[in-house]
């Protein structure tokens, strides 16, 4: 049995969601200089040479990447071995991301209750989901979410005999209804399988999963290439201008379901789809 303090946990989650708010992942720095190189359009160069400045400006005067710094979303992969010291997980999570949003200058956009609108200050609570895994280590990823793509996202609660080619169809539906709203070029996160919240939550830790490292299994690898193709010829662009990169990846989690159903969840993020991931 190991033991962890919660503090260490606290003084995790508020660098991390200063980390992510200030810079780009590494993947998804390689992904933009890729698509510079790779864009057809003339606008759509402009458009990510603008991104690519912003970026610099933001690492150089430790700033934040984006204005709405997003909620935060956590993921927590416990191993069963370790024992937590200190008071609440859970607490000291929050505890975290209402130091970071503060210590970072981070723009606190959530609100205490969805129709009363009052604002916590803090930006907590933050998402948290959990999972207990082997072993005596922590994963911790921090996943700041912006809502102008979050609002994108689409569930389809398709019908079995929709296959492969209704799951393509809900992905590339749900891509052309968010156009410019998603702030591309995107990063596409599709959950398939689960039930109806499972497969909303695959989808959102899709996009945590560096672009360079594709489904391992291989219809879903290939099912991966061929929407993002689909996708990049929409011609949408780099913020909805027009242009030959719509979106930089697509990554596809998929898990059993019911035979009577097929859910599938698209979650889209912005061009700079921050996530930081760290173990204990």
């Amino acid at each position: 049995m190991r033991t962890i303090r919660t503090e260490t946990v606290t003084d995790a989650v508020r660098e991390m969601c200063i980390e992510a708010n200030y810079g780009l992942s590494a993947d998804m720095r390689r992904a933009l200089e890729q698509a510079r190189q790779s864009e057809k359009s003339r606008l759509g160069c402009q458009i990510l040479d603008q991104l690519s400045e912003n970026l610099s400006i933001a690492e150089t005067d430790r700033i934040p990447i984006c204005q709405d710094t997003g909620m935060a979303v956590v993921f927590l992969e416990i191993g069963q071995d370790v024992h937590f010291e200190g008071g609440d997980l859970e607490t000291a999570v929050n505890e975290g991301i209402r130091r970071g949003y503060q210590d970072g200058y981070l723009r606190k956009s959530v609100v205490g209750d969805p129709l009363i609108r009052e604002n916590t200050k803090d930006n907590t609570p933050g998402v948290i989901h959990y999972r207990i895994v082997s072993g005596d280590k922590v994963k911790i990823s921090v996943a700041p979410k912006g809502f102008g793509s979050e609002n994108m996202s689409r569930i389809f609660m398709l019908k079995p005999a929709d296959g492969a080619e209704g799951v393509k169809n809900a992905v590339l539906t749900a891509v052309k209804e968010a156009g410019p709203n998603a702030c591309p070029p995107m990063v596409v996160g599709v959950g398939i399988g689960g039930t109806f919240e499972k497969c909303a939550l695959l989808a959102k830790q899709a996009l945590t999963r560096p672009l360079e490292e594709p489904s391992t299994i291989p219809g879903i690898r290939q099912m991966e290439e061929e929407l993002l193709e689909r996708i990049n010829r929409t011609g949408i662009g780099p913020g909805g201008l027009g242009g030959t990169t719509t979106a930089l990846a697509v990554n596809i989690n998929t898990y059993p379901t019911h035979i009577a159903g097929l859910p599938v969840a698209v979650n889209i993020c912005c061009h700079v789809n921050r996530h930081v991931t760290k173990e204990l």
